[in-house]
């Protein structure tokens, strides 16, 4: 088992310096007037950091030689300040990154036959305490800045194997995506920018909310998709297994808030429903599930609860996972079983926060150079 850590030039770097991943584009824009240089050069070193995933500024050859070593004095590109990467046997990648105040972060590469999912943190922790994941049982550490959401999928890219191509992003990892709205959505803009920004489609990037109602009429303009983690049929029952954001809207307020989201035209919410054995995987909670869903342009994905150490919920068995898919289908939904992937190494959905030590060192961990 090794791990790396990663040492570069920026880390000697005064905090001082300016940090530019952290930048807006309108703040790079006053840096270079600052300057005193012509305003191309903002999409320049943005291009650098963003495409070329530049660590040093030495590196962007298109400015003089005087002026990187202006921009050198005041800047800097401050990375994350180390990475662990776990690989599962079905080859999913962990990666574990370490920021700068001393906390860590999760993202989880996912492959699926000719896809490669990234999937990303919003948080550190969660504000919210859903009993069935890892993650809600840390609290909140405090809420991921824009560029520490961007770092991930630099990061991510850097372990790429030749011939690999991300496909899709999904915001499902640590954290309510919705809770830290703001940096989310000034991830996306960098995420989706063509001019200088990774150029992403939105088609391929997934936003999922645990229920935040009132706050999902705000991700319709990023042109995203929308998934919604429901996994429970009452209000009851939902106060049990996730009992903050129950508290914050009902059923019956999150389920009017998703007939009313402003879908484009051919597309659909995502219902995300994790079957939790004898608890929520009955046919009485089939049957609610397509009762509470019709007549909204959507598709389910049940996912068989993944354990982690701790938990009391159990995994259900596969004949019931399919009795259950059966059901839903009959009322006419489409309903998919989603596979878990990474579950050796703790990246499975529901999985991912910050584990003792010594329960670390039982994960298969592969050599990275982050």
């Amino acid at each position: 088992m090794v791990g790396c850590v990663m040492q570069g030039s920026n880390t000697a770097v005064s905090s001082s310096h300016i940090d530019l991943l952290s930048l807006t584009e309108s703040e790079m824009a006053g840096l270079v007037t600052a300057f005193g240089w012509p305003a191309y050069r903002t999409g320049q070193i943005l291009r650098w950091i963003y495409q070329r995933r530049a660590r040093t500024i030495e590196e962007m050859t298109d400015l003089s030689q005087v002026d990187r070593a202006k921009l050198s004095a005041r800047a800097t590109v401050r990375r994350a300040f180390g990475c662990v990467v776990f690989r599962s046997a079905d080859d999913t990648r962990k990666l574990i990154l370490k920021l700068e105040d001393g906390l860590e972060v999760e993202a989880v590469l996912i492959p699926d036959e000719d896809r490669l999912t990234l999937c990303l943190s919003t948080q550190v922790g969660c504000t919210l305490d859903c009993g069935f994941c890892l993650t809600g049982t840390m609290g909140l550490k405090r809420n991921l800045k824009p560029h520490e959401i961007i770092e991930q999928v630099l990061t991510a890219q850097d372990q790429l194997a030749e011939g690999e191509r991300l496909s899709n992003m999904v915001f499902m990892g640590m954290g309510e995506p919705l809770a830290n709205l703001h940096a989310m959505s000034e991830a996306i803009r960098r995420l989706t920018n063509k001019p200088w920004g990774l150029g992403w489609s939105p088609r391929r990037i997934t936003v999922s909310t645990a229920g935040l109602a009132s706050r999902m009429k705000d991700v319709a303009p990023l042109g995203v998709n929308l998934a919604i983690s429901l996994n429970a049929t009452t209000d009851e029952q939902r106060a049990h297994l996730m009992p903050a954001v129950n508290k914050m809207a009902s059923l019956r307020t999150l389920l009017l808030a998703c007939r009313q989201y402003p879908l484009a035209p051919h597309r659909r919410l995502t219902f995300e429903y994790v079957l939790l054995a004898g608890v929520n995987d009955r046919e009485a909670d089939a049957i609610r599930l397509a009762k509470l869903i019709r007549g909204i342009t959507c598709k389910v994905n049940l996912i068989p609860f993944n354990p982690f150490p701790g938990s009391a919920f159990r995994r259900p068995s596969d004949r019931d996972v399919l009795a259950f898919q059966s059901i839903v289908r009959d009322a006419g939904i489409d309903v998919f079983i989603r596979k878990s992937r990474g579950r050796d190494v703790l990246g499975a959905c529901g999985q991912l926060g910050n584990l003792p030590p010594a329960y670390r060192q039982t994960l298969t961990q592969i050599e990275s150079r982050c």
